[in-house]
């Protein structure tokens, strides 16, 4: 058994130089690492352990102690790691990665387009037994053992190793699409910042015979043709699609919307060049900037006229959805993306948490907040379609056809420019995109930034600024290709098809490895550690099958039935399904052939090799506060 020696006056004084250092850390070997004899307190380390160097997390640096320190053990002399400078930096960053773009544009689609208000029965059950649980296991894995995406797996299953590479691509995959539609967002709050909106009239150069504008105080019919300024804005004046035939010709690479990233890019680095300590202040702007916007919109749009019918059209429930598959699936997609496990950034964030923070308590509160962010968002997008419902006098399902992005460029933008004070609300409302998209990015960058410099501590540790500034380099060029004439037809291939099924694979394999092959009763052993408590039958039976299945679930019905997609007028042609399911391909088939290469270093007959390779082989370093030794 281990017994905890949580007070000070249990840890014996040392005796020789600085062996026991308060703020050190114990190495526990997992295979034999202290033993203590029946004739006295002197401990003998194994013979292995006596050479063999500790694996060093995030370039700390450390000497193994050649002087027993009274019997307690050998010790290691390590930097203390990074940690969050207060609870609420910790908190905030979470929260700002959960709540980004997706939840004011696609829960409130999604929830429509499912059944209203019926739609929240699904989500909230799969968000109880599939989000939260997976949410929960990501933050206790990086808190007990302190480590990236991809050295991790030393400590709970080395031959899935390949799973922390996969994450690292996935997000690279993600900075190269995410980032330019903030810079999309970012030409909108450029433009805001005149007496009349520039997508308030049809008399400006880039505007077409087939422009209407109906919210003119002339007599205007609204035909089958007709297309609002607002859409011209974005497609011919941002986008500029029509300058592009489709992926197969991209066309050129808008200046304005490189110049736009290129600002993006410089604030994500400055913001996480220096680790938690810069980027956990920055997010006390980012992450609760949104709120604040996310009410006075909210106040704005329920005063204004037909706002009662875009609420009715959100909620009213329609109970026969809930027989159909679809629905279900698009409910465990939403809560899962939205909660975002399986980028890496969870075990990023945990691991520069104290080793005693209560996650749990963490997990719930973050996660909560997130949904209901999510269905606040509905309230604003809808009053605002009930509010252009009203005066297209149109039905508000004609109105929300918009999708994505769309919703949010092209109808929202309408709907504020056409009310009072609209520069003002176009200001706050385009701010609040960049701070909701601005926290994700600096999440997904930490999440590779972290999982590099924890693998490679000898190599980045003392060169983490100069890291940091070649992985903004590459994703902005990763990005150049979004920056097209055509970009808006790559940004929609990467979101539907890089990312999706890539990161619920990686999720599942993740779940696997560490309910059945780590143990689902050594895991909730770390979690006692760590809380003082273990979990309960509840998350044990989420954790080992549930939560599979739910995520089996999902990539299933993904890969039976892949989307069409469809932007604009552009049909998407069937060579770029191909394309898409190769690029998530590629950050996948890192983790079999990560396991082919395990199994063909390691030494001995096949089933020595699998065993070898499923066996934690790296240290879990403890707090010295809380010394646990393996009497033998």
């Amino acid at each position: 058994e281990t017994e905890p020696l949580t007070s000070k006056k249990d840890v014996p004084d040392c005796n020789k130089a600085d062996d026991c250092k308060e703020n050190g850390l114990l190495v526990r070997n997992p295979k034999s690492a202290l033993r203590l004899v029946e004739d006295g307190n002197k401990v003998h380390p194994s013979q292995g352990d006596k050479g063999e160097a500790a694996q060093i997390s995030n370039g700390y640096s450390g000497v193994q102690s050649s002087v027993p320190c009274n019997g307690v053990g050998e010790l290691m002399e390590l930097e203390e790691r990074e940690t969050w400078s207060k609870k609420i930096d910790f908190l905030l960053s979470v929260i700002g990665y959960a709540v980004d773009l997706g939840n004011v544009w696609r829960f409130p689609y999604i929830c429509y387009q499912n059944g209203g208000g019926a739609f929240l029965i699904p989500y909230t059950i799969m968000a109880i037994f599939g989000g939260i649980p997976l949410f929960y296991m990501e933050l206790a894995l990086g808190q007990y053992h302190r480590n990236g995406c991809i050295s991790i797996w030393r400590k709970i299953c080395p031959i899935f190793k390949g799973i922390g590479f996969a994450i690292c691509i996935i997000d690279l995959y993600v900075a190269s699409y995410y980032n330019t539609i903030m810079a999309w967002a970012f030409y909108y709050l450029v433009s805001s910042f005149t007496a009349e909106l520039p997508w308030t009239s049809c008399s400006n150069a880039w505007n077409t015979g087939n422009c209407t504008n109906y919210f003119s105080k002339d007599n205007v019919s609204w035909s089958l043709h007709s297309i609002s300024p607002a859409e011209e804005f974005y497609t011919r004046q941002v986008l500029q699609v029509h300058r592009s035939n489709g992926l197969d010709d991209l066309g050129g690479i808008s200046w304005q919307l490189t110049l736009c990233l290129l600002l993006i890019f410089t604030i994500v680095y400055f913001s996480i060049w220096k680790g938690v300590k810069t980027s956990g202040k920055v997010v006390w702007v980012t992450a609760t900037f949104p709120y604040v916007i996310l009410f006075i919109l909210l106040v704005r749009g329920a005063t204004l006229p037909g706002a009662w019918r875009g609420v009715l059209y959100y909620l009213k429930p329609d109970w026969q959805k809930l027989l159909a598959t679809e629905v279900w699936v698009d409910a465990a997609a939403q809560i899962f993306f939205s909660l975002g496990p399986g980028f890496g950034v969870l075990l990023a964030y945990a691991s520069y948490n104290k080793f005693h923070n209560n996650c749990y308590q963490d997990a719930l509160v973050t996660s909560t907040v997130n949904c209901v962010t999510s269905f606040v968002s509905g309230f604003v997008i809808f009053t605002v379609l009930g509010y252009m419902a009203e005066m297209r006098n149109e039905d508000v399902s004609e109105v929300a056809k918009d999708t994505g992005p769309s919703l949010l460029f092209i109808t929202y933008a309408e709907a504020i420019a056409n009310m009072p004070a609209s520069t003002f609300f176009a200001i706050i409302f385009f701010l609040m995109l960049l701070t909701l998209g601005l926290d994700s990015t600096f999440a997904g960058l930490e999440g590779v930034i972290t999982g590099v410099l924890d693998e490679f501590p000898h190599v980045w540790s003392k060169r983490r600024e100069l890291f940091v500034l070649g992985l903004t380099i590459v994703c902005f060029l990763g990005s150049l290709a979004t920056l097209t004439f055509g970009g808006a037809y790559v940004v929609k291939l990467f979101e539907e098809y890089a990312t999706g099924p890539a990161v619920l694979t990686v999720v599942f394999l993740e779940a696997v490895a560490v309910a059945w092959f780590y143990g689902i009763t050594q895991f909730c052993n770390d979690v006692k550690e760590m809380l003082g408590f273990t979990p309960g039958w509840y998350w044990r039976v989420c954790w080992v099958a549930i939560s599979p299945i739910f995520l089996l679930f999902v990539t299933c019905s993904f890969l039976s039935n892949p989307p069409e997609l469809r932007l604009f007028d552009y049909n998407y042609p069937y060579w770029t399904t191909v394309v898409g399911y190769c690029i998530g391909t590629s950050s996948v088939i890192c983790i079999p052939i990560y396991m082919v290469y395990r199994l063909i270093i390691t030494p001995g007959t096949l089933k020595e090799r699998i065993l070898k390779s499923i066996t934690p082989e790296t240290a879990t370093e403890i707090p010295f506060g809380d010394i646990r030794m393996n009497a033998v």
